[in-house]
């Protein structure tokens, strides 16, 4: 009996206490938020096709009579996926604004218009410069570059933020706007460079032989490019002397390249019985110091 009398319901109206609402407004109230459900419904159904549309284009690309390099694909992929998702994300949400205020007039939404232009100036920013990126070619995914004072390997590149994986694991999110000067280790050869420390006593001219030999038979590693070659002696020092080996290698395998011919010039020497310097201490005692 004391909920009869709290909530009344006739044919037009429903009465809560003492607010009456119209069953009018209740049925648009509940027909706008199925509306937003579908909408929201619609736009993660587009996103999803649209990515799996991308996914296949980008596959089926690579055997066309004209078609672009796997990392070259890979951006592209990325781009499309950003531009579809802003593109649905913005008339999905507009929809929902008007689902939820009516119709939209043209003061209001010039107004807005010019709200959001203020508020969008870096967004803006952000997708110009990354059209830039793309277009220019200055980088693409899986290449190492320095941004920002940020090093690592691309991971991505959207519409408004570039993704780098640095060396420790972390991952930095840089707004495209932001990026002014860029440093692309992937473009090209990389130097190989290791510093052979002789001890003083040594050949040179053996060492400098036994060197070239282990260059002649490194140039046969899969990840050379050019050399390696002995470049000569390029320091003497209190214990010795340092002779230099310098090669090219392709990108990202010149750490690789250098350690494998660390070792392989470490066995060599020591196979030669060749020395590398190290300080030397003359212990004189008591009696020898008399006798002289």
């Amino acid at each position: 009996m004391l909920l009869s009398s709290f909530i009344q319901i006739n044919d037009q109206f429903i009465g809560i206490g003492k607010f009456w609402v119209s069953m009018e407004k209740i049925q648009g109230f509940f027909f706008k938020i199925l509306n937003i459900i579908f909408i929201v419904a619609i736009m993660f159904v587009m996103v999803k096709l649209g990515t799996k549309f991308i996914d296949k284009f980008i596959k089926k690309q690579s055997k066309m009579k004209v078609s672009l390099d796997v990392k070259k694909a890979s951006t592209l992929g990325t781009l499309l996926k950003s531009i579809l998702r802003y593109t649905v994300y913005f008339f999905g949400m507009a929809s929902i604004l008007t689902q939820i205020v009516g119709p939209i007039s043209l003061t209001f939404a010039g107004m807005g218009g010019v709200a959001i232009g203020f508020a969008a100036q870096n967004f803006v920013k952000d997708i110009i410069n990354g059209f830039f990126i793309l277009f220019e070619d200055q980088f693409t995914v899986d290449d190492y570059i320095d941004i920002e004072q940020k090093s690592g390997i691309v991971e991505g590149i959207g519409l408004r933020l570039t993704k780098i994986r640095d060396f420790n694991g972390d991952l930095h999110l840089i707004p495209n706007g932001n990026i002014n000067t860029v440093t692309n280790h992937s473009r090209g050869s990389m130097r190989v460079l290791i510093d052979v420390d002789i001890a003083r006593e040594e050949d040179i001219d053996n060492v400098v032989d036994i060197l070239n030999s282990i260059c002649e038979n490194f140039k046969n590693n899969e990840n050379i490019v050019d050399g390696p070659k002995v470049i000569g002696v390029t320091a003497i020092k209190e214990f010795g002397f340092t002779v230099r080996v310098v090669g090219r290698a392709k990108p990202m395998t010149q750490w690789e390249c250098e350690n494998a011919l660390r070792k392989e010039i470490k066995n060599t020497l020591d196979l030669h019985k060749v020395k590398v310097p190290y300080p030397k201490r003359v212990v004189i005692k008591g009696d020898s110091l008399n006798n002289v």
